[in-house]
Parts: structure tokens; C-alpha cells; sequence
């Protein structure tokens, strides 16, 4: 749910994801890059006037090493990507504000971005290499998002578009420990920098994940069931604990009260 309204007031949702994003946006003319951590809990904001706007979302896994530092760090925060690259990310902003010019500045931004990413995913040793694909394995394993539209899928990196199809009910991660070849122990300390959130709590979002993919559309016990939860207090509990309010608010636009947005 991009916006809502509550009372007269239009606000932004900002959704739980454990996927972290990269931003670029124009603010008084000069382009910023921020890093959004994983998020644990649904945000909902005072809607802000950017002129010029691009959102890639990192693959499970490969965070860690295009970052340089453990995704638990960054979890619920907003950061610049000053702070994580210094120079070379305000480098790589003045770079992408020349580019915002003509009707495919977007697409000219995300191709940078992407290489950019690569770049600096070819610098990693093969052992960080090796790592962020079993983090990347157990995240696919883990999720009960059934689907994300693949085709969106390039390289590293994805726009946000929220394409979710369909959920369904992920594997206890000692079967995913085992599958993978790994102990239950390291698999989670693994997982945690690399993702940011324990291997439950990651399934425990995917799973509300899933069930935003369909609130506003389907409701009841068929909803929890094919989300992957005991029964229909199951889901409500969790739902409301990650997003505030639960189901039946959520669907009938019952939002808390926005605030301001944390990027400046």
C-alpha cells in the first residue's frame, strides 16, 4: 500500500522488508544516496515532494558485501551511503545528478547504480562471495513470499515495485540448516549479519510480507492458512505486532498517525 488516506491526510507506508534498499534522490538540486536497513516494523509518513527518485533493492545475501558492514548494524535506520563508502558514494551522487536530465534519466541512473554494485561485488573474496550465496540460499528457503516478479530481477539489484503473488508456508530452519549442509548455529550467525534479523524472524516478516500481498483482497481463515499461519489469531497477533494495527484496520485504511520522513 503506497499511500492511504486517514481523515483528510494522504500517508505513505513504508512496509517491513528485510531486503535493504539503496536510494537516490534530489533534494534542492543535489542528488543524496541513502541506505534503508532492514525493516522490522511498517512506518507510515507525512508524504515528501522528491522531484527525482530511484529505489534498488539489494539481494538477500549480497548486502553485506556491496555495504562493507554487518546488516544487523543497519537494521530500522536510514543511513547515508557516505557513511558506509565515504567518498566514493558522494562521488558516485554528483555523478548520478548529471545524469537527471531527458525522459530515461531513471533508467540511465539504475544502469549506473548497477555497475556500480557489480563493481564493487567483484572486488569481494571468493570466501565473502561464497558466504553471501548461502545467506542468499537460506533467504529463498526461508520466505514464504512465494513470488517476486523476476523479471525485475537484474543483476543485484531490483526496483521496488512490491510485485507479490502469492505466499506460502516456508520450512523450519533447522530443515533449512540441514538442506543447506550447515549446523542450525552457524547458518543463524550467518544469516543474521548477512540479512540483518535471525532466520525466525526473517519468516516471521515474509510471512506478514505475504499477507499484505492480500489483505485488501481476501480476509479470514483461508488468508491465514495460505499465509502459512496455525489459525486466524495467529496471523492477527503477528500482523498487528509488525504492522501496528491488525488485518481488519490495515484493510479498512484505519493507519496510525503518519509522521515525518527520516531522509532528508
Amino acid at each position: 500500500m503506497d499511500g492511504a488516506l486517514l481523515g483528510t491526510r494522504r500517508i505513505h507506508v513504508r512496509e517491513p522488508d528485510t531486503t535493504p534498499t539503496v536510494a537516490f534522490r534530489t533534494v534542492d538540486g543535489a542528488g543524496r544516496l541513502y541506505v534503508l536497513g532492514p525493516r522490522t516494523r511498517a512506518s507510515y509518513l507525512v508524504p515528501k515532494d522528491v522531484p527525482h527518485c530511484v529505489t534498488v533493492r539489494l539481494r538477500p545475501g549480497t548486502a553485506r558485501p556491496l555495504l562493507g558492514v554487518p546488516l544487523s548494524e543497519l537494521v530500522d535506520q536510514v543511513v547515508p551511503l557516505r557513511d558506509l563508502w565515504g567518498v566514493r558514494a558522494d562521488r558516485l551522487a554528483e555523478e548520478l545528478t548529471g545524469m537527471v536530465t531527458g525522459s530515461d534519466w531513471s533508467e540511465r541512473v539504475m544502469a549506473r547504480l548497477e555497475a556500480a554494485f557489480l563493481d564493487r561485488l567483484a572486488a569481494q573474496s571468493p570466501a565473502d562471495l561464497d558466504r553471501a550465496g548461502l545467506v542468499g540460499a537460506a533467504a529463498a528457503l526461508l520466505s514464504s513470499e512465494a513470488a517476486l516478479d523476476r523479471g525485475d530481477l537484474v543483476g543485484v539489484a531490483a526496483l521496488d515495485r512490491g510485485d507479490l503473488v502469492g505466499v506460502a508456508a516456508a520450512p523450519p530452519v533447522v530443515a533449512v540448516a540441514r538442506e543447506l549442509g550447515v549446523s542450525e548455529r552457524h547458518l543463524r550467525n550467518l544469516f543474521t549479519g548477512g540479512v540483518g534479523v535471525p532466520p525466525k524472524r526473517f519468516a516471521r516478516i515474509s510471512r506478514v510480507r505475504g499477507v499484505l500481498a492480500r489483505v485488501c483482497r481476501e480476509e479470514g481463515a483461508s488468508l491465514a492458512a495460505d499465509a502459512g499461519y496455525y489459525d486466524q489469531s495467529h496471523m492477527t497477533a503477528e500482523f498487528r505486532a509488525v504492522m501496528g494495527v491488525p488485518p481488519s484496520a490495515y484493510r479498512a485504511g484505519r493507519l496510525p498517525v503518519p509522521a515525518a520522513c527520516s531522509a532528508g
